[in-house]
C-alpha cells in the first residue's frame, strides 16, 4: 500500500482506509493496547519506506512522492484509530448494557438465582457473601452522564481494586454495591462526593446495612433509598444518613392506622391553637431535636419565653407535657409520624 504511494504520489483508497479501520477494530476486540498497535503500525511504515530506497540520481524522486507517502501514513494511523476507538466505544456500551441488564435483574428478582451468580462473577460480586449498597442522590436527577460522579467512581476504582466495588446509576440515583468486608468505601464515597458535587446542590449519601445472598444487595439498596427519604422527610442535617439510624422509624410505619390514631389523639387537639397545629409542632420538632429550650429556641429564632409558652401550650391543649420524661416519649412518637407521614395539622 505505502509502496504504491511512494511510487505513484496517490491517495489511499476509499478501500485501503476501510482495511485500516478493520484493521483497527480487530486489535481492539483481541485486546491490542492502541500504543502498541501504532508503534507497530510505524515499524511497518519504517520498513516499507527503507526497502523503496533512495531514487537513481539520474531520476530524482518527486518531493510529491514524499508528500503523499506523509499523507497516506496520517491518514492511515487516523483510520487504524478511528476503527480502534470505535471498536472501544462500542464495547463500552455493551458492558454498560449488560451491566444495566444484571442489576435490573439482580434488584426485581429476574432469572435463576445460578445464572444471576455466575453473571455476578463478571463484575466482581460473590452472591453468597454480604454486601452493602451505598447511593448518592441529589436535587438533579442522576445518569451515566453525570461526568462528576465518573471521577468519584475513578477514585474508589484506585483505591479498592477495579474487582471489588460495582457501580451503575438507577432511578436518579448513583449507586455503589461494595462487599461487606470494605465497609469503608461507603464513607469513601461520601468523603468523594461532597468533593465532587457542587456546594449549592442538595445530595445526601444513603447507606444500607450488610445482607447476605442474592436478595441481599436489593435489600441493601432499598435500605439505603428508605434512609435518605426519612433524612429528608424529617429535615435531617447530615449529609450522609444510615439506615440503623431509622430503625425506629421503619417500626413506627409498619402499622400506619396506629401512628395515625396516635397523631389523631395527641396532635389534633393543636389545631385549636391560634395560628394552628403547625407552630406548635414545629417548636416541639425543635426541642426533641436540640434537647434543650434554650437550643429550641437558637433553631427558631425565638425567645426562650416564646417558646416556654408553645410548650406550655402544648400541654394545655393536648394533656401531654414534652419535659415530663414519662410524656415526652408519646409526644415525640407523635411529632415523629407526623413528619413522616407530612401530617401538618
Amino acid at each position: 500500500m505505502l509502496s504504491g504511494v511512494l511510487s505513484t504520489g496517490r491517495k489511499l483508497s476509499a478501500h485501503e482506509l476501510a482495511a485500516c479501520r478493520e484493521a483497527g477494530r480487530l486489535a481492539a476486540e483481541g485486546g491490542v493496547a492502541l500504543r502498541a498497535l501504532l508503534e507497530l503500525y510505524l515499524s511497518a511504515t519504517r520498513t516499507t519506506w527503507q526497502r523503496a530506497g533512495p531514487a537513481p540520481a539520474t531520476k530524482p524522486k518527486p518531493p510529491r512522492g514524499v508528500d503523499a507517502g506523509l499523507r497516506a501514513v496520517n491518514d492511515a494511523i487516523v483510520a487504524v484509530t478511528e476503527g480502534y476507538e470505535d471498536a472501544h466505544h462500542l464495547a463500552l456500551r455493551q458492558e454498560e448494557a449488560a451491566r444495566r441488564e444484571f442489576i435490573d435483574d439482580l434488584f426485581y428478582g429476574r432469572g435463576d438465582p445460578g445464572s444471576l451468580a455466575e453473571r455476578a462473577q463478571r463484575f466482581g460480586l460473590r452472591l453468597a457473601e454480604a454486601h452493602i449498597v451505598s447511593i448518592v442522590k441529589s436535587d438533579e436527577p442522576i445518569d451515566e452522564t453525570t461526568h462528576v460522579l465518573h471521577d468519584v467512581e475513578t477514585v474508589l476504582l484506585q483505591r479498592f481494586g477495579t474487582g471489588q466495588l460495582l457501580f451503575t446509576t438507577k432511578d436518579g440515583v448513583f449507586v455503589c454495591i461494595a462487599p461487606s468486608t470494605l465497609p469503608q468505601a461507603a464513607t469513601e464515597l461520601a468523603r468523594q462526593a461532597a468533593k465532587a458535587l457542587p456546594a449549592d446542590r442538595e445530595w445526601r449519601v444513603g447507606i444500607g446495612r450488610a445482607h447476605p445472598g442474592p436478595g441481599g444487595a436489593l435489600r441493601s439498596y432499598e435500605e439505603a433509598r428508605a434512609s435518605v427519604d426519612f433524612a429528608t422527610r424529617l429535615d435531617f442535617r447530615d449529609r450522609v444518613v444510615r439506615s440503623t439510624d431509622f430503625l425506629v422509624f421503619q417500626v413506627l410505619l409498619r402499622d400506619r392506622a396506629a401512628i395515625e390514631d396516635l397523631i389523631a389523639t395527641v396532635l389534633a387537639p393543636l389545631q385549636s391553637a391560634r395560628g394552628g397545629a403547625a407552630p406548635l409542632i414545629e417548636t416541639l420538632a425543635a426541642y426533641f431535636d436540640r434537647g434543650t429550650i434554650q437550643a429550641a429556641a437558637d433553631q427558631l429564632n425565638l425567645s426562650v419565653r416564646a417558646v416556654s409558652y408553645r410548650l406550655d401550650r402544648v400541654r394545655t391543649l393536648s394533656g401531654y407535657s414534652a419535659t415530663e420524661p414519662t410524656q415526652r416519649f408519646t409526644l415525640q412518637a407523635a411529632v415523629l409520624g407526623a413528619r413522616l407521614l407530612d401530617w401538618a395539622g
